[in-house]
């Protein structure tokens, strides 16, 4: 850890200490100041929604915070890129979340940690909490126990269930991808991919860039034994589909002519020999958090055509999920959605990919102090706080919710798209924002 992360680190143990402990709190939506008011709140008042939803368990959405409240669920067994630290370490995480869903789209979380490692175990736990939440949003839970948490819940409950490590990852960085192919003049039936890493993450962002175009005989993937070729000993079931018929073995080997690598694996495992080996215009997604496979000085160091990316919001074209999970359930919730399916995750990453294409308002390079902001090499991607994310990606979701059959009510989206712009224009007018 270099001087500027301890410092960092530091400020960050005196962030979430003080001046309170954590970084969330519950709050009433309605007045509770007079008798009338404790009468209508609770009993005898309370009886009338009480009975209501008893006939009818839809009408929890009407009366309740269900309908806009997200569950952010994790065992704590694979932390960021910090491994098993356990459910209570992981709180901070959860909390955080919550904040973002919060600040980028208006969505209430109660973070929930389960100190449960057992995956059937906690699938009876998470499916008994349907009547709380609108959506289940699983996070930091390892693989392979987190495809089979996430599938079986899938199929047992009537609400989104979305795995942000694995699809909320997936989602920008298919809409960094193409803007990186699309500035270099490729083709995305042709670019070659090498991954370094294949756990939850890179697997759904391996099968992302598959919907998107990628050729499956282009994907060359590398885990801590080398590449994972057919016949490899070490191959977990999730990994067969991208087993190669190659005599390929090391990520030094398979990044030679690659048009672009993405790293969500451990820090420092790439060199700038390995980055120049690569084709012309490469792009490289060093995603390990908080210290990339290469970092973004020494990639760019490395020769002059390459466009980098990171998991970190220190530096361009940062990879960073809060582009995607806040606007994805805000569409999925509003959608009254049963599922968040592929064609709605791919919905979400052309939404953000055509809006990194979009002219930027003044207004927006101001909020950022970067007034030659447009697309381009160091601009793949929207900026985390932008107000626009959320109005593009919730309507583009919702649309595709509709369109696939996955919405349970029907939706003007123009309409909708309009309330959603001025549901944001009113929270960055309040200042909410991380500029």
């Amino acid at each position: 850890m270099n001087t500027q992360d301890e410092q960092l680190f530091a400020q960050a143990l005196q962030y979430h200490k003080y001046p309170v402990p954590g970084k969330v709190c519950v709050t009433s939506s309605k007045p509770l100041l007079t008798p009338r008011d404790l009468s209508l709140a609770y009993t005898p008042g309370v009886a009338a929604p009480v009975l209501a939803i008893k006939k009818d368990e839809a009408q929890s959405y009407e009366y309740t915070a269900r309908g806009n409240l997200v569950a952010v669920i994790s065992n704590g067994t694979a932390v960021l890129g910090l491994g098993n630290c356990g459910a209570a370490a992981s709180k901070p995480v959860m909390e955080g979340k919550g904040q973002l869903f919060k600040k980028f789209a208006g969505v209430d979380v109660f973070d929930l940690e389960i100190n449960c490692s057992d995956p059937d175990r906690f699938i009876d736990i998470v499916r008994s909490l349907e009547p709380t939440f609108g959506g289940i949003n699983l996070e930091d839970i390892a693989a392979p126990d987190c495809f089979y948490i996430e599938k079986k819940l899938q199929q047992v409950m009537n609400i989104p269930v979305f795995h942000d490590d694995q699809h909320g990852t997936a989602v920008v960085l298919g809409a960094a991808f193409v803007n990186a192919v699309r500035l270099a003049g490729k083709s995305l039936t042709d670019v070659k991919v090498v991954f370094s890493g294949a756990g939850a993450a890179a697997t759904a962002c391996m099968e992302m860039l598959l919907d998107l175009g990628v050729s499956l005989s282009n994907i060359t993937v590398c885990d801590e034994y080398g590449v994972i070729y057919r016949g490899r000993e070490h191959i977990f079931p999730h990994q067969e589909k991208f087993a190669r018929a190659t005599e390929l073995r090391t990520l030094a080997e398979a990044m030679r002519g690659a048009d672009c690598f993405v790293g969500l694996s451990v820090g420092g495992i790439v060199s700038q020999e390995m980055v120049r080996s690569m084709a012309s215009e490469p792009l490289v997604l060093a995603m390990a958090n908080p210290f990339p496979e290469i970092t973004y000085e020494a990639a760019k160091a490395s020769r002059s055509d390459v466009i980098v990316g990171t998991g970190r919001s220190d530096y361009p074209n940062q990879i960073n999920n809060v582009l995607g999970f806040p606007g994805i359930f805000r569409g999925a919730l509003d959608a009254r959605a049963k599922c968040i399916n592929k064609n709605m995750k791919i919905a979400a990453s052309l939404a953000l990919a055509q809006l990194a294409r979009e002219e930027v308002p003044q207004d927006i390079k101001e909020r950022f102090a970067t007034p030659n902001l447009s697309f381009g090499s160091d601009y793949l991607l929207p900026k985390p706080g932008d107000p626009r994310v959320p109005v593009w990606v919730a309507a583009a979701v919702a649309e595709a919710a509709v369109q696939s059959g996955a919405a349970q009510v029907s939706l003007d989206i123009e309409a909708y798209r309009q309330e959603l712009r001025q549901r944001f224009a009113k929270d960055c007018a309040k200042g909410n924002d991380i500029s």
